[in-house]
C-alpha cells in the first residue's frame, strides 16, 4: 500500500511524543528555516539556506532585493499561523485561506494580499490555464465544497496532495499561489497530526511536471505523479525525524547510567 510505511513511521513518532521541550523547539527551528527557504527558492528567491536563516534572525543581506527578504519573514509569519490553526483543528476556510496569502504577500503587494485576482493569468511553462478571473470565486466555493465532502473520505497524505493541487489548479491569486498552496498542504498534514514536509527546490523540475500531469481543463487530472512525489518526501523526512529521534533517546539513556 502506497501510504503504509508513511503511517508506520508516523506510529513511531507518536510513540515518542510528547517530545522533550528543547528538543521540539531545536527541532521547530530547523524545519521554519528549511521549509522557508525551499518553498521560497521554488520559487526564484536567491537567498540561501544560511543567507535565509540571517534574515530569520534580523540582519539584512546586502545586495538583496527587499523583497526577497519580506518572502522570508513573511513566510515565517505564514508557518506560525498555520500552526495556530493546526493547534485548533480549525476547519478550512476561505477567510482563512485570504489570512495565509494576505500574510505571504504583507508589504509587498498591499493592494492583492489576501484578494482573489481581478485578471486572467498564464503560468509559465505550463500547458494549464488557470480559470479566467471572473470564475475564481465560484472555482474556490466548489473546492472548499469538496473539501468539506469527498476529501474527507481520502487518506491523510492523499488529502494534503489533493488539497495543495486543487488550489494551485485555480490559482486564485495574482502572485503567492505556489507558497500559499505548499502552506496549505502542510496545514493539512498538521490537522492529521504528521510532520511537515519540506520539498526541496532541488525537486523543482520534477514537482512542476508532477504538477503539469495534474491539469486536465479546469479539473484535476492525475494527481498521482504530485501525490507519490509528496508523499516521498514526507516519507523521507519522518525517517530522517525518527532516526534522529532515536538517537536522542540513545544518547539520554546512555548519559542517565
Amino acid at each position: 500500500m502506497k501510504f503504509a510505511r508513511i503511517d508506520q513511521l508516523k506510529a513511531r513518532l507518536d510513540a515518542d511524543r510528547p517530545l522533550p521541550a528543547a528538543t521540539l523547539a531545536s527541532l521547530r527551528e530547523d524545519l521554519i528555516l528549511r521549509w522557508t527557504y525551499h518553498s521560497n527558492a521554488i520559487e526564484g528567491n536567491t537567498l540561501t539556506l544560511n543567507e535565509t536563516k540571517v534574515v530569520l534572525e534580523g540582519i539584512t543581506i546586502g545586495g538583496k532585493s527587499l523583497r526577497e527578504h519580506f518572502e522570508v519573514i513573511n513566510h515565517r509569519d505564514a508557518i506560525f499561523y498555520v500552526e495556530a490553526i493546526g493547534r485548533g483543528q480549525e476547519t478550512l476556510s476561505e477567510w482563512q485561506i485570504k489570512n495565509l496569502h494576505q500574510l505571504v504577500l504583507k508589504n509587498i503587494n498591499h493592494e492583492q494580499a489576501g484578494r482573489y485576482r481581478s485578471a486572467d493569468v498564464k503560468i509559465a511553462g505550463a500547458r494549464h490555464h488557470p480559470p479566467p478571473h471572473y470564475r475564481v470565486a465560484e472555482q474556490m466555493t466548489k473546492f472548499l465544497r469538496w473539501y468539506h465532502t469527498a476529501a474527507g473520505t481520502l487518506h491523510p497524505v492523499a488529502r494534503a496532495a489533493a488539497v495543495h493541487t486543487r488550489f494551485v489548479l485555480i490559482h486564485p491569486f495574482i502572485d503567492g499561489n505556489g507558497r500559499t498552496a505548499r502552506l496549505l498542504l502542510n496545514l493539512e498534514l498538521l490537522k492529521s497530526g504528521y510532520w511537515p514536509v519540506v520539498l526541496p527546490v532541488e525537486a523543482r523540475l520534477r514537482y512542476y511536471e508532477a504538477l503539469d500531469a495534474a491539469w486536465d481543463n479546469e479539473q484535476p487530472g492525475d494527481l498521482t505523479p504530485i501525490t507519490d512525489l509528496i508523499a516521498e518526501y514526507i516519507e523521507q523526512g519522518l525517517g530522517e525525524l525518527v532516526a534522529f529521534l532515536n538517537g536522542v533517546r540513545v544518547l539520554v539513556q546512555y548519559d542517565s547510567v
